[in-house]
């Protein structure tokens, strides 16, 4: 299966980065080079591209799909590690960086992989398959009170309770193995009425494990200021989130970095001594158009922010 993946809001994503021909770019979540395929048209012979990704198929699509240009680095890793694959390349700073934190069009069309709630499939969500540890491992595993917490955490679902005694009810018969046990599961836990609105009820749940096996938020928080204290006085940082956890993660990690100060408000002058890293370049999320959500539908729920570096 060829690994596809739709740039989401493309153009918005190059004007936020304000590629400099001759500068250094990371993309941190590489996919199928979609958004560095244009970064990288932009850049002269002097001018790099970093690729990162964790995905073996990701970066073996980026590979093929960038052949062409010499002036890359495509590097198997989790962006928390950016800094790492930076010094390994003898580079202290760069012009700008791009995450976008969405799951593949691949990876939720290739049933295999077990991202999708919409395949009968073995329970996987996998970002890096190096790793032994899957959903189902989860979904089996943990307490029925570790299952109710993340569900209602990281999925914000109203019945996480119900969706998690019933998990750990079934597997006392048999272990949960596949994407439509789990869905029976999930259904018959959502009242009649509530399944009726907001889309498929299994949505939520999914997106709560996969951020939970992959450590998506913990990364994204672990990683934002490293990545802002790598940028080169006017570099930028520009991020694609998909839900409400992640958009509100990075939105406060900008707002901190332009107005660090800790002082109560009642002080006349700043005495804790922080400064400013920059500013926000986006006061409000960019999000989809009306064009791309009618060509690409999953842009629906995604919001860009953009920091730029003082």
């Amino acid at each position: 299966m060829e690994f596809k993946h739709i740039p989401i809001m493309l153009n918005a994503v190059i004007e936020g980065l304000d590629i400099k021909p001759d500068g250094i770019y990371v993309d941190g979540t590489l996919g199928g080079a979609g958004h560095s395929s244009e970064i990288i048209k932009r850049l002269s012979t002097n001018g790099l591209l970093i690729g990162i990704d964790q995905d073996e198929d990701a970066i073996k699509a980026a590979s093929e799909r960038l052949s062409e240009y010499n002036n890359k680095k495509i590097v198997r890793n989790n962006y928390v590690n950016f800094k790492s694959v930076l010094r390994e390349l003898q580079i202290e700073g760069v012009d700008g960086i791009l995450l976008d934190l969405g799951v593949s069009s691949y990876q939720l069309d290739n049933k295999d992989r077990g991202f999708s709630y919409r395949e009968d499939a073995p329970l996987d969500m996998r970002m890096d398959r190096s790793r032994d540890y899957t959903a189902r491992d989860i979904v089996n595993d943990y307490s029925e009170a570790d299952l109710k917490r993340i569900l209602g955490s990281y999925g914000e679902e109203k019945f996480a309770g119900r969706i998690a005694a019933n998990i750990v009810k079934q597997r006392r018969t048999k272990p949960i193995e596949t994407t439509f046990e789990l869905n029976d599961i999930i259904k018959a836990s959502i009242p009649a009425a509530a399944r009726r609105s907001g889309g498929n009820p299994c949505k939520k749940s999914y997106q709560a494990l996969r951020i939970e096996l992959n450590n998506e938020l913990t990364v994204l928080e672990e990683a934002l200021e490293d990545m802002i204290d790598s940028l080169k006085p006017g570099g930028r940082l520009a991020i694609i989130t998909f839900h409400s956890l992640e958009d509100r993660i990075v939105k406060n990690a900008f707002r901190t970095a332009e107005n660090p100060c800790i002082c109560p408000p009642e002080f006349p002058v700043c005495t804790c001594g922080r400064k400013s890293k920059g500013k926000v370049i986006t006061k409000k999320p960019i999000v989809a158009d009306e064009e791309e959500l009618e060509m690409n539908p999953r842009s629906s729920s995604a919001k860009l922010r953009v920091f730029e570096k003082r």
